[in-house]
């Protein structure tokens, strides 16, 4: 399993009249934290792209247990527990300040091969860079 850990201030305009983080955008969250990942790993949405696969989201299921609020800083926890193939599966962990989880999450993309519009396997450089983490 590989975990990786990155954060994000809640700005207002994330937020709704109550001073709530609106729940569309948990999306971007889980967004943010994936991307993060992967420019960990050593590869970008970018780099995928630019080599002709891209990652487009199947599936993503939320999970909300307290608000986050404006100008709070949380942590975005990011899960891998299996080596991708043709999809990759990501699970969230959204916590507050005070630490309190606060949102839980995730979501399944697809490797797409951008010429063929078909699903391709991940490509091979960037499951080499999982390995050590589920060897």
């Amino acid at each position: 399993m590989f975990t990786f850990e990155t954060k994000v201030r809640v700005r207002y305009a994330e937020t709704d009249q109550m001073g709530y983080v609106y729940y569309g955008n948990y999306a971007t969250y889980y967004e943010i934290g994936r991307v993060e990942m992967m420019r960990s790993l050593g590869t970008s949405y970018k780099a995928l792209e630019t080599g002709g696969v891209m990652l487009p989201v199947l599936e993503m299921q939320t999970r909300f247990i307290k608000p986050a609020r404006y100008d709070e800083e949380l942590v975005i926890r990011v899960h891998l527990r299996e080596m991708p193939t043709v999809k990759i599966a990501f699970d969230y962990e959204l916590f507050n300040e005070a630490g309190e989880l606060i949102n839980t999450g995730n979501t399944t993309l697809a490797f797409i091969d951008m010429k063929r519009n078909k699903p391709c396997r991940a490509p091979a450089d960037f499951t080499e860079r999982l390995q050590p983490y589920f060897g």
